[in-house]
């Protein structure tokens, strides 16, 4: 199997929590303790393209990650992102990316809160960014869902298939 490229972007995934001030805030991402925690037996790279909340994201920086997923020599992406905005960059990448496996993720709780869906959202994209054929997809709650069919019900906070 090919190495897993795995870009960092932030989101709720990578934030940590100030007991002093009561914000959320970024240091450096999870993903390495994660996978350790996971006891991951893959090859993965991880990258760290920018660490900020998909509210924040510009359409700079989801030109800056659709360059690295062209450049990347990698055949599978994975791609750690907030989930506001999510689709947003999927819709961005899916047109553009047809050569690779590109699979986002995220997750509503952050990771170091404890109960954070975030462990199971990645462990789950690295299986579909293995078995996935070519194409972006966003994996959540345990679904890998096409780019140009997905999105985030705001009031179950659930992901989930649109029509086409």
């Amino acid at each position: 199997m090919d190495i897993i490229r795995i870009l960092v972007t932030g989101g709720t995934f990578d934030k940590e929590y100030d007991e002093l001030t009561g914000n959320l805030f970024f240091k450096d991402t999870h993903v390495p303790e994660m996978l350790r925690l996971g006891r991951s037996g893959l090859e993965v790279e991880v990258r760290t393209l920018m660490m900020v909340d998909s509210l924040d994201m510009s359409d700079a920086d989801r030109a800056a990650v659709l360059e690295h997923c062209r450049e990347c020599p990698c055949g599978r992406i994975l791609i750690t992102h907030g989930t506001d905005r999510m689709e947003v960059t999927a819709r961005l990448l899916g047109p553009e990316i047809r050569d690779k496996t590109v699979v986002l993720t995220g997750a509503m709780v952050p990771y170091k809160f404890g109960s954070s869906d975030g462990l199971f959202n990645l462990g789950a994209a690295l299986a579909f960014v293995q078995v996935m054929p070519p194409g972006v997809y966003v994996a959540m709650n345990g679904r890998a869902l096409p780019w140009d069919r997905v999105r985030k019900n705001r009031t179950t906070g659930m992901f989930e298939e649109t029509g086409a």
